[in-house]
């Protein structure tokens, strides 16, 4: 029994490390489970509402698009596109709504009227690793440095370090836009250091070759910083108040006291059980990714999904603004998903409660 208790860290009991330790093989699949119904159930209210916004919206696609045509198509056109895309007054919304859900389940999205007749599943395909790839980038690398910075100034509270707080937080309270125009007109204006807009300049052909990936990391650059310092205050601030309730624990008191490395008490006890609301925090971040983007998109002219959906609303493309909305759900209902099994494993509470 002696031995038992010998290989105990003291410092950890109490703690979620210790109930991780003593739970490493468990899948909570009950947890699991249950919260697999629930998003299932939000996805199909997610998607149902997803198709009757739209169409409570005064006007639609086909009228929006025979006004761009000024005259040029027949009324036969007319009739033929309303009749491609379940528009037509002779179809009920109830069977349009029955076959939007079985091309769903096909893998059909439609066809997007405002991209040439062009599949919604390829147009949105050819703007979504834009916007992951800028945005996603972005907000990782705001959340590690928010993250080990929050958990720096919370170990020393009281320092210098501690100017940083209110500092990144103004900065998050400035809205977007602003930010972004701010960077334009300094380093893109006056400096000439950056481009001021767009995915990469026109002429330069796609390809992974070193001038496309040039263009695209000096296009992205201003609107990245963008991101990271509008998005930085919040993991700072978030990170470090929970250090600072950290720090108050026992076994924390009780590390200190068996002299053991200040370094090792920070990373190893005191961030590793303050960082699991981040942890959360964080995967509603990147579910929100896809869509959260529209302003910064339209102040750089960045070819991503924010802009897409603009342009799909302006021209009331409704099987586009479904694809995209489709995407937006899809993508916050996975991400809470893995917050919640990410939680439960790194935190055994939340599962016993829940159980």
């Amino acid at each position: 029994m002696i031995s038992d208790i010998s290989t105990v860290d003291p410092t950890l009991v109490g703690t979620t490390a210790t109930r991780a330790e003593r739970g490493r093989m468990r899948v909570p699949w009950r947890f699991i489970g249950g919260r697999v119904l629930f998003y299932a159930f939000t996805a199909w209210a997610a998607i149902t509402i997803n198709f009757f916004i739209p169409r409570m919206m005064r006007g639609d696609a086909v009228t929006a698009y025979m006004a761009q045509a000024r005259g040029q198509l027949q009324p036969e056109a007319e009739k033929a596109l309303r009749l491609m895309f379940g528009l037509d007054s002779s179809t009920t919304l109830w069977d349009q709504y029955v076959n939007y859900w079985g091309m769903l389940l096909r893998g059909d999205l439609g066809i997007s009227i405002s991209s040439g007749m062009a599949p919604v599943g390829d147009v949105i395909g050819s703007a979504l690793p834009w916007t992951l790839g800028l945005v996603g980038t972005a907000t990782i690398l705001s959340f590690v440095v928010g993250t080990v910075l929050g958990a720096v100034i919370g170990w020393r509270r009281g320092g210098r370090l501690d100017v940083l707080v209110p500092i990144t937080t103004f900065l998050g309270t400035v809205p977007y836009f602003w930010l972004g125009l701010i960077f334009i007109a300094v380093f893109s204006t006056l400096l000439g250091w950056f481009p001021a807009g767009h995915a990469y300049e026109l002429g330069v052909e796609p390809g992974w070759n070193a001038e496309f990936i040039g263009q695209v990391v000096s296009h992205a650059a201003l609107p990245a910083l963008t991101i990271v310092i509008a998005s930085l205050g919040g993991w700072v601030l978030g990170m470090r108040n929970m250090m600072l309730t950290v720090l108050d624990e026992d076994y924390i008191t009780v590390a200190q006291a068996k002299g053991l490395p200040d370094r090792r008490v920070l990373w190893r006890y005191a961030t590793r059980n303050a960082v699991l609301p981040q942890i959360q925090s964080f995967a509603l971040a990147l579910g929100f990714i896809v869509g959260g983007t529209l302003v910064m998109e339209m102040v750089f002219s960045y070819p991503g999904i924010g802009l897409l959906l603009l342009n799909a609303t302006n021209a009331k493309d409704y099987a586009l603004m479904q694809g995209i909305f489709l995407v937006l759900v899809l993508a916050v209902l996975i991400a809470n998903i893995l917050a919640d099994i990410a939680y439960a494993i790194l935190d055994p509470r939340v599962r016993e409660t829940e159980a």
